[in-house]
C-alpha cells in the first residue's frame, strides 16, 4: 500500500472510528502485503497483529457500519473477533482495527469513508446494513483498480440484496460483491402476533419509508393484514423525534399491536419509545432481536453474532483462499428465532408460551442497551 494513501486514511480515522456494477473483473490472489505500517507490535494486544514477526501475511479489512445500534454493534464485534480467531489459526493478520468506521446514518459521511478506503487500496470492504452496502457498491463500481478489477465487498445484514440491486442472483451474485442477509420472514412474525391475540382488529406499521430494508416486509405486512380483514395504520419517521411522534400517533389511532421490520431508524429510537407501547398495553413486534433487547415485546429473525461469524468466514475465503465473490452465494442464517423481552411481556400481560411451537428457537431477554 502506498504510504501517502495510508497516511490519508489514518488522518480521517478520528472522524468516525467505531463501527456495483455487474460484470466485475475481480481477481483473487492480489493481496501479498507484508509491510507493517500502522500495525501494533506483534503480540501487543488481542486486536493487534498476532505473534509471527514483521513478515506475517497482512490483509487490510475496511468495515463500514451504517449506524450505532445494538444489532450492528454486535455484528461488527462478531466479525472482528472471528477474524482475530481465524488469523491466529492461519497465521495471518486481518487488520481491521484502524479501518473500522461508523457512517452515522449519513450518506455524505459514508461516501467520504468509501473514498478513503478505496484511496488506501484496502483488500476488502465490509459494509454493515443495506444503506452502507449500497454506498460501498457504487463507490467500488465507479473506482476500478489500475488493473481494471473491482475491490471485493462482503456485506453484512442486508435484508433484500436482490431488491437493493446489490446482487444479480442470491446464488451467483455476479460481481465483486456478496455477503450475508438477515431477510425477514414477515408472515411468521404475524403468525406469532395472531397466536398471542387472535382478535386483533387494528395493526400499526412503524417504519422509516426511506429505509430500503423496510420496503418488502411492509408490503408483505399489508398483504397479510388484508387477507385477515384487519385495519392497518401506518406511521413513519426518519429520526428519533419523528419516530417517537409516530409511535404516539399509532397509539392514538387505536393500534392493538405494532409491527416494525429490520429498520435501523426505528431501532435507534427503540429505547425512547418502548415505554410508550408498554403504558398503552401495545406489543411491538420487530424484525431483530436488538429491538427486544431495547424494550420491544418481540424481535424475530437471525442471531446477529452468528451472522457476523458467517460474514467473517466469507472474508477469509476471499482473501486467504482466493474465492471470487461473483460465485459465492449470499448466506442466509436461520431467521426463525423469536426473542421475547420478559419484562415487557409481564408489563403488558401477554402470554407467549405458544411461540415455542411456531419458531425454531425462543429466546428470553431483559431490557438493556447493548448485548453483553
Amino acid at each position: 500500500m502506498k504510504k501517502k494513501a495510508l497516511a490519508l486514511l489514518l488522518a480521517v480515522t478520528a472522524l468516525t472510528a467505531g463501527c456495483g456494477a455487474q460484470g466485475s473483473a475481480f481477481q483473487s490472489g492480489k493481496n501479498d502485503r507484508t509491510d507493517t505500517a500502522a500495525i501494533t507490535e506483534p503480540g501487543a494486544d488481542a486486536a493487534g497483529a498476532p505473534d509471527g514477526g514483521d513478515d506475517m501475511q497482512r490483509y487490510i479489512v475496511g468495515i463500514v457500519q451504517y449506524v450505532d445500534d445494538a444489532s450492528l454493534n454486535q455484528i461488527v464485534a462478531s466479525v472482528q473477533e472471528e477474524l482475530r480467531v481465524k488469523g491466529e489459526e492461519l497465521r495471518v493478520y486481518f487488520d481491521y482495527r484502524n479501518y473500522t468506521y461508523n457512517g452515522q446514518a449519513d450518506e455524505e459521511t459514508m461516501n467520504r469513508i468509501a473514498a478513503d478506503l478505496i484511496a488506501a487500496d484496502v483488500d476488502i470492504i465490509v459494509p454493515v446494513a443495506t444503506p452502507a452496502a449500497m454506498v460501498i457498491q457504487n463507490a467500488t463500481a465507479e473506482n476500478p483498480r489500475d488493473d481494471g478489477s473491482l475491490m471485493p465487498v462482503v456485506f453484512a445484514a442486508v435484508s433484500d440484496p436482490g431488491g437493493a440491486g446489490l446482487v444479480a442472483d442470491m446464488n451467483e451474485p455476479g460481481s465483486n460483491i456478496t455477503g450475508t442477509s438477515d431477510a425477514l420472514d414477515t408472515e411468521s412474525v404475524f403468525n406469532l402476533m395472531f397466536a398471542a391475540d387472535p382478535d386483533i382488529q387494528t395493526i400499526g406499521l412503524l417504519y422509516d419509508k426511506n429505509q430500503h430494508s423496510s420496503a418488502a416486509p411492509i408490503a408483505a405486512a399489508r398483504a397479510y393484514c388484508e387477507s385477515k380483514g384487519v385495519k392497518v395504520v401506518e406511521k413513519n419517521g426518519m429520526n428519533s423525534d419523528e419516530i417517537s411522534l409516530a409511535a404516539d400517533a399509532l397509539i392514538a389511532a387505536g393500534a392493538e399491536a405494532v409491527f416494525t421490520p429490520t429498520d435501523n431508524s426505528v431501532m435507534t429510537a427503540e429505547l425512547a419509545i418502548y415505554e410508550k407501547f408498554i403504558d398503552a398495553g401495545v406489543p411491538h413486534y420487530c424484525g431483530a432481536d436488538s429491538f427486544a433487547l431495547n424494550g420491544a415485546f418481540l424481535g424475530y429473525g437471525v442471531n446477529y453474532e452468528e451472522l457476523g461469524k458467517a460474514t467473517a468466514d466469507m472474508i477469509v475465503r476471499i482473501l486467504y483462499y482466493g474465492a471470487d465473490p461473483a460465485d459465492m452465494p449470499v448466506v442466509m442464517p436461520d431467521n426463525g428465532i423469536a426473542t421475547v423481552n420478559t419484562e415487557t411481556a409481564e408489563a403488558i400481560g401477554l402470554d407467549y408460551g405458544m411461540f415455542k411451537e411456531l419458531c425454531t428457537d425462543l429466546v428470553e431477554i431483559r431490557t438493556a442497551e447493548e448485548f453483553q
